[in-house]
């Protein structure tokens, strides 16, 4: 484990170790851009090819910045990379990709560029050397031509229409992962809770109870929501997405839809605990027509009178069970 106090100061690095770290730092975003374009290939195919097109370009920079390396200081390069370094820049690891939309990955690699260039330009005006301010100087040229290399590669393997296509499919895959799990996790928490929740309420005029049984039906529902949506479908055949997300989604939306109105219970007082988890209860269905509106295009009138019926009729079950 590398220590704060460990690490060198970029002021105390010698013009070799800055063109040293220099040229790690072109490999280490080479391979991360490939990792990208590794990460994106199957689905989109255009932006896989602008990656590659971009750790191509980091090769070239890391092979020139060696030749300069060579004729100034010889074969040897020094071992240091960013984690060496205090306050230097940081990369996101490769693997957390997996959890980043495509407009996400683009704009860390956008960022990536940016980075290293402000870096650069920091350092350079930074440096007492002419020398060292002039290669720092040269580095930060050399990220900004990365950018508009990044540019250029986006318009010849992605135009317009490419891009409209890979955004519409990374909508739709957003909203088959992510989205209508959660969604169906939320109506299900909220709807289906309402019974026990409030027929414990009238049954027993008892927050604390109610309280229990609220946090014992939201949390068993999600995990049986949970599990039911990874185990239902592996997203292979449907192009549904990892079934680990969904589960995750509808499991966690599922425990937040029935705790809203249970939460409420833990107020002592049995009338303005109610009076607080019907309004919860009338903001929960209302956001539910809303996301149903937005995402899934429902209408929302349509959408609010289906979920406010069914909650309502779910309601009337439970205080008539309860108060009977």
């Amino acid at each position: 484990m590398l220590y704060m106090g460990s690490r060198r100061r970029f002021r105390d690095l010698t013009e070799q170790e800055v063109l040293a770290l220099a040229i790690s730092s072109e490999e280490d975003d080479a391979r991360i851009y490939r990792g990208y374009a590794e990460r994106l290939r199957a689905d989109y195919p255009d932006t896989a090819k602008v990656f590659e097109g971009m750790a191509l370009e980091e090769d070239g920079h890391r092979r020139a910045l060696i030749d300069l390396h060579q004729t100034r200081f010889g074969e040897v390069i020094p071992l240091i990379r960013r984690e060496h370094v205090a306050g230097f820049y940081a990369r996101r690891p490769v693997w957390l990709a997996e959890a980043l939309s495509l407009e996400r990955i683009r704009e860390e690699a956008e960022n990536m560029e940016r980075e290293a260039e402000r870096f650069y330009h920091m350092a350079a005006q930074n440096a007492q050397d002419a020398d060292t301010r002039k290669l720092l100087g040269d580095l930060a040229a050399m990220e900004a031509k990365h950018q508009d290399e990044a540019r250029r590669l986006e318009q010849e393997h992605l135009g317009d229409e490419a891009r409209v296509g890979e955004d519409d499919r990374a909508k739709r895959q957003f909203l088959l992962t992510w989205v209508q799990p959660g969604l169906a996790g939320l109506m299900d928490g909220s709807v289906s809770t309402l019974a026990p929740i409030f027929a414990t309420a009238f049954a027993t005029h008892d927050p604390w109870t109610t309280f229990l049984v609220g946090l014992a039906a939201s949390v068993g529902a999600g995990i049986s929501m949970g599990f039911t949506e990874a185990a239902s479908d592996d997203g292979e055949l449907s192009g549904r997405g990892s079934p680990t997300k969904r589960g995750i989604a509808a499991g966690v939306m599922t425990t937040v839809g029935g705790l809203g109105h249970a939460l409420p219970y833990l107020i002592p007082h049995f009338w303005t605990a109610t009076t607080i988890a019907l309004v919860v209860v009338f903001i929960e269905l209302w956001a539910i027509a809303w996301i149903q509106n937005k995402f899934m295009e429902t209408p929302f009138l349509r959408a609010a009178f289906q979920v406010v019926l069914g909650g309502a009729l779910v309601f009337a079950a439970g205080a008539l069970i309860g108060s009977g």
